[in-house]
């Protein structure tokens, strides 16, 4: 009887480790998110005073290719060529509230952030076509806005894609997206 309870014993561990959760590994390219106004959603609950009567106006969440030593513009991201602004999944920019983007009216909601990268000059592209893998299945005929920005040059390369938005005044922010070299800047207003 003690053989038969240890072997049960066994069999029921061994199916528990069988059906146990596994995770995989990290994902090469991080997902990162930016909000402005800067750490909004942070601020909010443990900085009220910081954020004031600022209301959320936008969020992009992205993932964050690193350059590893490789020629990124021209190359490893083709020019001409639509891109999903970042790796893995297109990213996904929301406004919360009406706003112009790049002169363009645009209405609240969350759209995939796309790029046509050009050596002077970028069209950003905002769709209805959210939680797509990249561009591979992009549809024009999705396009909600699409506005050219000149590109410039970087102070210094950065190695991962970057989205950083800065205030021009309370109702006015700039969204800069850059990597290596490459940086553009669309402005978004109230």
């Amino acid at each position: 009887m003690k053989k038969i309870s240890l072997l049960l014993a066994f069999f029921c561990f061994a199916i528990a480790g069988a059906n146990a959760q596994t995770f995989r590994g990290l994902d090469k390219s991080p997902m990162d998110m930016a909000y402005f106004p800067d750490d909004y959603a942070h601020d909010r609950k443990f900085a009220p005073a910081k954020i004031g009567t600022d209301k959320a106006m936008v969020r992009v969440t992205y993932t964050r290719p690193a350059k590893n030593d490789r020629e990124v513009f021209g190359k490893l991201v083709p020019y001409g060529k639509v891109w999903r602004a970042g790796a893995n999944e297109a990213p996904e920019i929301k406004f919360y509230q009406d706003v112009t983007f790049g002169g363009k009216k645009i209405p609240a909601g969350t759209y995939a952030l796309l790029t046509i990268p050009n050596e002077k000059e970028w069209t950003i592209i905002l769709s209805s076509d959210v939680d797509q893998w990249g561009a591979y299945s992009y549809n024009e005929s999705m396009d909600v806005a699409r506005v050219n920005v000149p590109t410039e040059k970087t102070s210094a390369p950065l190695d991962n894609f970057s989205i950083q938005f800065a205030r021009k005044d309370p109702k006015t922010a700039t969204m800069y997206l850059g990597w290596d070299n490459t940086m553009v800047a669309v402005p978004i207003g109230l």
